[in-house]
């Protein structure tokens, strides 16, 4: 075997595109950065101002006088119950994450675990609910919950939205790649399908449990359309409601809108940085790409 010793005294070259690109690269995500960060500047800035400074010529950084008094404005304003809102919001987004997982982790394992002639049908009967529109059940939905004494109520905010037939075939795509000798060996100490269910196989996923609970929270959190109709009195708004409240035909209370948005995200920005690790390894996990 031959080796090749560099000649003594003679220059090396060093290629400069790996640096060049690191460097552009950096500058590229830090223009990004700043760009994203606009719109949350606009959110603290606008918060502790004056409508007359926010709407006004005259555009400064930040104001002279922080108007620290529009947080005490916001919570007691008798007209929009903020504080009730964001309770309400925070019970139905956890509540209808927790609602959902437990229903579709459950449907999805039975689809993909349980042995029987008629699933494939039923599988094939959840893709199709993907294809109708949700304006389509959207008036028979609020017929059989206002039937039931449901509105104005935790249980017509949150029932009616607990399958997902997308979020079922997620975890049966994600059941059907999960190993089956862990649950052959739970079925050897004798669990069903249900103990194999609870004690191998979700502790085993908390990782793909933790991403789809983190966008079934998001998305419930951000809902407007069905609890608008359903919390029809203020005591039952989320926070979405409140939100649209503050901008009517006769006045837009513009400080109060900025502030009750930043307030509003804080919850979905702790969860994401909370559950950020655990959401990237889930979403590999499913298998979406791209």
């Amino acid at each position: 075997m031959t080796t090749t010793v560099p000649e003594i005294g003679k220059p090396r070259r060093v290629r400069r595109g790996g640096v060049m690109s690191s460097t552009g690269l950096y500058i590229a995500t830090g223009i990004a950065a700043l760009l994203f960060l606009i719109p949350f500047y606009l959110l603290v800035r606008n918060a502790f101002s004056t409508d007359a400074e926010i709407t006004g010529e005259n555009w400064q950084f930040f104001p002279t006088d922080l108007q620290w008094g529009n947080i005490s404005e916001l919570f007691n304003d008798t007209t929009v119950p903020f504080a009730r809102s964001l309770w309400n919001s925070a019970v139905v987004g956890v509540l209808h994450t927790v609602g959902t997982l437990l229903v579709c982790s459950l449907a999805g394992y039975g689809l993909a675990r349980i042995p029987y002639k008629h699933a494939n049908k039923i599988f094939y009967a959840v893709l199709v609910t993907l294809m109708v529109p949700s304006a389509v059940t959207f008036v028979p939905s609020f017929v059989l919950v206002s039937s039931l004494g449901w509105v104005d109520s935790y249980r017509g905010l949150i029932i009616p939205g607990l399958f997902s037939g997308f979020t079922c075939f997620l975890f049966r795509q994600y059941f059907l790649g999960f190993p089956k000798e862990l649950e052959e060996a739970a079925r050897v100490d004798g669990l069903g399908y249900w103990g194999a269910y609870w004690r191998i196989v979700v502790p085993n996923s908390l990782n793909f449990f933790a991403a789809i609970a983190t966008i079934t929270f998001i998305n419930g959190w951000n809902s407007f359309l069905w609890p608008l109709v359903i919390g029809q009195d203020p005591s039952a708004w989320t926070v979405q409601i409140a939100l649209s409240s503050y901008m009517t035909n006769q006045t837009v209370n513009y400080h109060l809108i900025f502030l009750a948005t930043a307030i509003s995200i804080l919850p979905l920005v702790f969860v994401f940085l909370f559950l950020q690790r655990w959401l990237v390894q889930g979403i590999a996990q499913t298998g979406i790409k791209g």
